[in-house]
């Protein structure tokens, strides 16, 4: 656009010049023969006419150079703002990638050693186990809170908060048949669900989540129990490139209440997904049957970042308005604190603190208790 105003005024100059030269010419010859005595009042009359239409066509001309001016100035200074606005950005995603790198830069200097420790304990390395279990399991401790789980690493239990395993096996008689399918885990935490995908002959799991600690979780993980073929990535939903529609199923599992906005999430779930392809999606829903959803005023269950919880009805509503079809509900089941708790491996507040200790049906802010839906749908 700047390259089109610019010939515009270039040409303008060219075209005028002539004009208004050639004028010159006739007003001076009309001077000299009006002092010469020659020119008669018509031609004096026609002179005025003349000298008046020059100079309507130069305020015209004039006119339209202060437009163009305008417009060059406008759209100069609308680039110039795009391009502060475009450099604001890049420079705020630069901020979050260095506080990544930062953070990770701690972790990885507080836990360098036991994941390189860790390398050498694996039976790759040729290294006694049994005697070396007392140290990978304090190795593995700094690794904590461990939030998914459970896992068995070289005969040691690990405890993790959530009993993710009842949650798979709520699930996995009703998905499609992951054998051979490409799979995108989003909000995967330290890969619980990607190694039990991958167990499940899944070709290839790609699992994103931003907390750097799950993806230091999942590496050691990887290098003790010698996962193939699944990967953890610091990487939100909206840093994967949009509409690439490269996955057969996506799960999106414990993440659509921490988003402002559901739709635009679910818009990008779709996004993920190949013609055909299954979404699996869980979420914390509204018990009843109305097309209400609860926004909490300010805390849930003792979260801060749970924005909305719908009932069944709305968030059927949600996916087909996302252009999702086939949409069922396979599963509703509230969550216990046999499913919830704090353990040895994660020794904060867990589901317990959050419940009324003198109605369980109730959080401590006087809402209903978690009750949690899983929802399949076809892009």
């Amino acid at each position: 656009m700047q390259k089109l105003i610019s010939s515009r005024l270039w040409g303008a100059g060219r075209a005028s010049g002539p004009r208004g030269r050639g004028s010159q010419v006739w007003i001076l010859v009309f001077l000299g023969l009006t002092l010469s005595g020659c020119a008669t009042k018509r031609d004096v009359r026609d002179l005025q006419t003349t000298i008046s239409a020059l100079a309507a066509q130069q305020e015209a001309a004039l006119a339209e150079l202060q437009g163009l001016n305008i417009a060059v100035q406008d759209t100069l200074r609308g680039q110039s703002d795009a391009l502060f606005e475009s450099r604001g950005e890049i420079l705020r995603r630069l901020r979050e990638i260095e506080q990544q790198l930062i953070t990770l830069h701690e972790l990885t200097g507080q836990n360098q050693r036991a994941l390189a420790t860790l390398r050498e304990l694996t039976p790759l390395g040729g290294t006694n186990l049994g005697a070396a279990f007392g140290d990978l399991e304090a190795l593995l401790k700094q690794l904590s809170p461990w939030r998914k789980g459970p896992f068995d690493v070289c005969g040691i239990h690990i405890d993790a908060e959530w009993r993710s395993d009842l949650k798979w096996a709520r699930l996995e008689s009703h998905v499609a048949e992951l054998a051979g399918r490409r799979i995108l885990d989003v909000g995967c935490g330290n890969g619980y669900y990607a190694m039990r995908m991958r167990r499940a002959g899944a070709d290839l799991v790609l699992g994103i989540d931003p907390t750097v600690l799950f993806v230091a979780q999942f590496e050691a993980l990887r290098q003790l129990l010698g996962v193939e073929d699944a990967h953890v990535l610091p990487l939100r939903l909206e840093d994967l490139p949009p509409r690439g529609r490269a996955f057969d199923s996506t799960f999106s599992m414990g993440v659509l209440y921490h988003r402002r906005d559901p739709h635009e999430h679910l818009s990008e779930l779709h996004g993920t997904l190949r013609p055909g392809g299954e979404l699996v999606l869980e979420t914390l829903i509204l018990p009843g049957a109305g097309d209400d959803v609860l926004v909490p005023p300010d805390r849930y269950a003792r979260m801060r970042n749970v924005w909305h919880l719908p009932t069944v009805a709305v968030l059927e509503d949600w996916l087909e308005t996302a252009g999702f079809v086939d949409v069922r509900v396979v599963d509703v089941s509230p969550t216990s604190t046999a499913e919830q708790r704090q353990t040895e491996w994660m020794p904060f507040e867990s589901l317990r603190e959050a419940l009324n200790p003198d109605d369980p049906t109730l959080t401590v802010e006087g809402l209903p208790a978690p009750q949690r839906a899983i929802l399949l749908a076809c892009a």
